[in-house]
């Protein structure tokens, strides 16, 4: 059963009345010693004292705290609302009454402002989405137009190259055309799968798999320098729920980026691990670091510090782990190198769910 609702009022009052009921009581006592007639004069002018004190202690609550508590009632129901326009009258009073006023009164104004940086970034927010739906619109069409007569260039390089005598010098730059038609291909692939991704496909399988073919890959890209890629794997990590295909583009995303951020000699470390629930693969160099201002915008689309950078790999890697329901992180040291690490759910339907 519910308790039963007593009116504050009632409450406050109650303690008085107690203690004026007990001080006729013993008023009386004290009396019983008088005459009749001066005994109930006593009584009369004891009891009417009483009633005034009541009265005065009902006037005086409604005035001090009833007028407040109710007014302070009407401006948190406007509040629950929506309307933050409000403030009580009675913050102005130089006792605890005022200071809860003036708590509440400042309380209202930060809310009002923190509405209003909402909206501010939300409107920013749908602008910015508004602008990469163009620009992602803009990049589909011009990735086709670019890939077929890519296509095209390719193959005459290729039947030129088989063509070429064996002596000819003319071959090493046929082997430079070719690298910079991959290098052209890559960036169209990574605009088609920001323009238009494609939900990934969970499977159950071995995290050390994938990440050795991206590391064996990137290996490729090193071999004309002096940088080392080291792989540390955890033989006994359990498997892991991930589609291997995009998890390996964001691990060779991630150690492309690791090499090119050393000049001359240098170290790419890739090590796999565990952290509670999630499966982790941290990507370390020995380059030269990012500042700590460029750190919170290295993620956002099309924003680089290379000159010959689209600014859409880190991006891309980031939209994938989120969307296995994951986490992917970064800490640099300038001259020092960076570190990024990428945290997979054993188990990403449980993440989901529990997400939702």
């Amino acid at each position: 059963m519910d308790p039963v609702r007593v009116n504050w009022q009632i409450k406050a009052l109650l303690p008085v009345v107690l203690v004026l009921l007990a001080g006729l009581l013993l008023f009386t006592v004290a009396t019983v010693s008088f005459r009749d007639p001066e005994r109930h004069v006593i009584l009369m002018v004891a009891g009417a004292g009483a009633v005034v004190i009541c009265g005065v202690s009902i006037v005086a609550l409604a005035y001090l705290f009833q007028r407040p508590m109710l007014e302070l009632q009407e401006k948190v129901a406007r509040i629950g609302e929506g309307n933050l326009d409000v403030a009580v009258s009675f913050s102005r009073r130089n006792d605890e009454i005022g200071d809860l006023g003036r708590n509440f009164n400042r309380m209202t104004q930060q809310l009002r402002e923190s509405r209003k940086e909402i909206e501010t970034m939300h409107r920013t927010q749908m602008s910015r989405a508004e602008h990469l739906a163009t620009l992602g619109e803009l990049a589909t069409g011009l990735a086709h137009e670019i890939r077929n007569p890519l296509a095209g260039i390719a193959g005459v390089v290729e039947i030129i190259g088989r063509d070429l005598p064996a002596t000819s010098p003319a071959r090493d730059m046929v082997k430079d055309v070719r690298m910079e038609i991959n290098q052209i291909n890559r960036i169209l692939t990574d605009l088609l799968e920001t323009a238009r991704p494609h939900p990934p496909l969970m499977m159950r399988s071995n995290l050390n798999t994938t990440v050795e073919h991206g590391v064996m890959l990137a290996r490729q890209q090193v071999l004309s320098k002096p940088i080392k890629i080291e792989l540390k794997k955890a033989p006994d990590l359990a498997e892991v729920e991930h589609d291997s295909d995009q998890i390996h583009q964001v691990l060779l995303n991630l150690l492309l980026n690791a090499v090119q951020a050393i000049d001359g000699a240098g170290t790419v470390r890739v090590e796999i691990g565990s952290r509670d629930d999630f499966a982790s693969v941290t990507v370390s160099d020995t380059g030269r670091g990012i500042p700590e201002h460029l750190l919170p915008h290295i993620f956002r689309p099309f924003y680089t510090t290379r000159g010959n950078g689209t600014g859409l790999g880190l991006s891309l890697a980031r939209r994938i782990v989120e969307e296995h329901h994951g986490l992917i992180g970064v800490t640099s040291q300038v001259g020092k190198g960076t570190a990024f690490e990428v945290l997979l759910p054993f188990n990403a339907s449980v993440a989901q769910t529990e997400a939702s």
